[in-house]
């Protein structure tokens, strides 16, 4: 046994010296605790930072199809009455989605950018005593009320019982709707005088888009659009202005959900109209994010880059009209963030080089400065140093 212990010994790779020869020195003393509070802040810093998440961030090519993507928006016209401004979307699948009404909110704005009014989107009839019906007669007592379309009927049997429905009507059709102070529905519902009422109001319109996972568009515009001979066309009626200021502020465009660190370029931009009319065009490209938090928890989402260009209509195609349109398209490109703590062995492997480290730094620096002083010593003990 005795034989094991002494080869034991011999692998000491720390030989011990015994205190008697132990020579402690001022220098000594120095470095000691200077390297000591080194590695006191070094430990400190490497312990905050395993505490603190970091970010991996990953580059792959996106495979999904067949989804759709929410857009929320937020955009503020100084200039546009809310009776006038209208939302469309389409792609190019052929999907057109005009005059979206559902999960939009427009609150109606002074000059100051006071809320005046805040509405769900849509136009409702109200009961009149005795509208016209569609065979040119009054409603009478227990008769069915069956409204006109003025010429824009489907078949037959079709009714339009309100001014929304005629206008929708006449979109379908391809017709500009520009006699709406004829139109009994419009007329009773105070439709004319509503937009009267609003003129000199900005509009505020907030809420959120379906799309389908293709490249697209939507777009704000003053009037109904409606589709004629393969040209977008929007229903400016007769009482209207000839031009529209399309001034605006986005104060919030985002592509599918939040997620902490998204930076949404457009959020907070603001145009402010300097011609007689025109169109200003967003060309955003969209690219799909999957973020993943500590917990596990992922949230599907995108980010986005855009460039910007306006589009005077004085000096182009005639059937153009003004309005804010972001056209968008899909990065091949998919991001991913993962949100993931140090593991604790990194961790005690960064605490051990550091302090193995220093130790043997400040050994170094240590024996050059005791050795370089008993030198010196020694040399002016001879009378050799001057």
């Amino acid at each position: 046994m005795e034989i094991i212990f002494s080869k034991l010994r011999n692998l000491d790779a720390y030989p011990k010296v015994n205190e008697d020869f132990y020579s402690r020195t001022l220098s000594g003393g120095v470095i000691t605790l200077v390297s000591s509070l080194v590695i006191l802040f070094l430990f400190f810093s490497e312990f905050r930072l395993y505490l603190h998440t970091v970010t991996e961030t990953r580059l792959l090519v996106d495979t999904s199809r067949g989804e759709t993507l929410r857009i929320n928006f937020d955009v503020t016209f100084p200039a546009i009455p809310c009776t006038l401004l209208n939302v469309d979307a389409m792609d190019i699948s052929g999907e057109q989605h005009l005059d979206i009404k559902h999960d939009i909110i427009k609150k109606r704005i002074d000059a100051h950018g006071n809320v005046i009014e805040s509405r769900q989107d849509g136009i409702g009839a109200p009961k009149v005593e005795k509208p016209l019906q569609r065979h040119g007669g009054r409603l009478e007592h227990n008769e069915t009320y069956c409204g006109s379309c003025f010429g824009a009927e489907q078949s037959d049997d079709d009714c339009c019982n309100s001014c929304e429905e005629v206008r929708e009507a006449y979109r379908q059709k391809g017709w500009a709707m520009t006699n709406v102070d004829l139109i009994d529905q419009c007329k009773r519902e105070g439709f004319i005088q509503k937009i009267k009422d609003e003129d000199g109001e900005g509009c505020n319109i907030h809420g959120s888009l379906e799309v389908n996972r293709v490249a697209g568009n939507f777009h704000f515009a003053p009037g109904k659009s409606f589709h004629h001979l393969n040209i977008f066309l929007d229903d400016l009626l007769a009482f209207q202005k000839d031009s529209y200021n399309i001034s605006h502020r986005i104060n919030r465009l985002a592509f599918g959900e939040y997620f902490p660190g998204v930076v949404n370029p457009l959020e907070g931009a603001q145009w402010i109209h300097e011609t007689s009319n025109g169109m200003y065009q967003y060309f955003i490209k969209v690219v799909p994010t999957i973020y993943t938090d500590i917990r596990g928890r992922t949230v599907h989402s995108n980010q986005y880059s855009v460039t910007q260009h306006f589009k005077n209509l004085e000096f182009i195609h005639p059937n153009s009209h003004p309005g804010v349109f972001f056209f968008y398209d899909f990065s091949p490109i998919k991001v991913t963030f993962k949100q993931e703590h140090v593991s604790f062995l990194h961790f005690i492997t960064n605490i051990c080089a550091i302090i193995g480290g220093i130790f043997t730094v400040a050994g170094i620096i240590d024996s050059f400065v005791y050795h370089g002083q008993r030198k010196i010593k020694k040399k002016m003990e001879i009378g050799k140093f001057r």
